[in-house]
């Protein structure tokens, strides 16, 4: 099938989240080269285009400024490949030799996934980066930017699961159907209620919004019915510190944003809260603290299956006069 127009954020947003795969061509109706790589472009498509699995789209950076800036392009044209949300790969310029390439290359691991999985279906965790609610338009999710090596997570039980489960890219077990079967892939706080997460950022981000989920169970689910897990109610967020806070040292600092969650916060398909945050405070975020103050009961545990980082990753550039790729000067 021929490349899909682009004519919103959400649209793009959208297809980032239902095919494993999205090939992106950033072009310009001023862009000689960008004219002469269009049919390479629209046969690869048309041969390689498979529904919810590898998609190819066109986005006019023109009238699309706000997913250009978010994806620093800077000349047209500009392909980039996304896998599961993640953008993996960039080719500037008019090269069709390069781009064939690329895109075999991501057909044939596209091939290679299928063979491996059986076509897993939607819950596995291998169909591609689970959501708990949709991203705000002209953002996106940039949880791969956690550096991971470096979480910490404070009054965490140690028969659960460990900090970097909480960024897992699958679908949570409880949401999938797997009950307590296998590994338990969400975190519980161990002498109270209470859970202070370290996350360190490879780069400096702009964080707009958060997704929190959680699923406790119900009484007769639960492995003890006199400890069954609550929801988080208070978040207090801390920006830019060197160190994860102890609980009295965070008692004793003014939080950048406190958030409570309402009960009706929380969506009752997915489990998941929308932290909307005062993002002029969130600008140049390196090191994000969340304090999980309490919970909706009266319980001594709390439970998080899964946080999402909604944002735009790297310092933000300005667009400036773009390059026709391709072009000799003076032409």
């Amino acid at each position: 099938m021929p490349p899909i127009q682009i004519t919103s954020t959400e649209q793009f947003n959208s297809l980032l989240t239902s095919s494993r795969f999205v090939v992106a061509d950033f072009y310009a109706d001023w862009c000689g080269p960008c004219k002469a790589i269009a049919p390479v472009y629209d046969s690869l498509s048309t041969q390689l285009s498979r529904p919810n699995h590898i998609t190819f789209t066109k986005i006019n950076g023109d009238q699309q400024q706000a997913l250009a800036q978010a994806y620093f392009v800077s000349a047209y044209p500009t392909f980039i490949v996304f896998e599961n949300g993640r953008k993996t790969q960039t080719v500037q310029g008019a090269d069709p030799r390069k781009l064939n390439e690329v895109i075999q290359k991501l057909a044939s691991e596209a091939t290679k996934s299928d063979s491996a999985s059986g076509q897993a279906g939607e819950g596995s965790g291998s169909g591609g980066i689970w959501l708990g609610a949709a991203v705000p338009r002209g953002y996106s999710d940039i949880t791969d930017q956690i550096d991971q090596k470096g979480l910490e997570l404070l009054n965490r039980d140690s028969q659960h699961g460990l900090p970097k489960t909480l960024f897992e890219a699958s679908k949570p077990s409880a949401l999938a159907g797997k009950g307590k079967a296998g590994e338990k892939d969400w975190v519980e706080s161990d002498t109270d209620e209470q859970l202070m997460l370290y996350i360190p950022f490879q780069s400096t981000l702009k964080v707009h919004t958060l997704h929190v989920t959680s699923f406790p169970p119900s009484a007769d689910d639960a492995e003890d019915p006199d400890e069954v897990p609550m929801r988080p109610r208070t978040v207090s967020l801390y920006t830019n510190r060197s160190h994860v806070l102890g609980f009295d040292e965070a008692e004793d600092t003014v939080a950048v944003q406190t958030i409570e969650i309402k009960p009706e916060d929380w969506d009752s398909k997915t489990g998941t809260a929308k932290l909307d945050l005062r993002f002029v405070k969130f600008q140049s975020v390196t090191t994000l603290v969340m304090f999980f103050v309490d919970g909706d009961g009266d319980s001594d545990k709390l439970r998080v299956d899964r946080i999402r980082i909604i944002g735009e990753a790297g310092e933000k550039r300005a667009m400036g006069k773009l390059e026709k790729i391709g072009d000799e000067p003076g032409e």
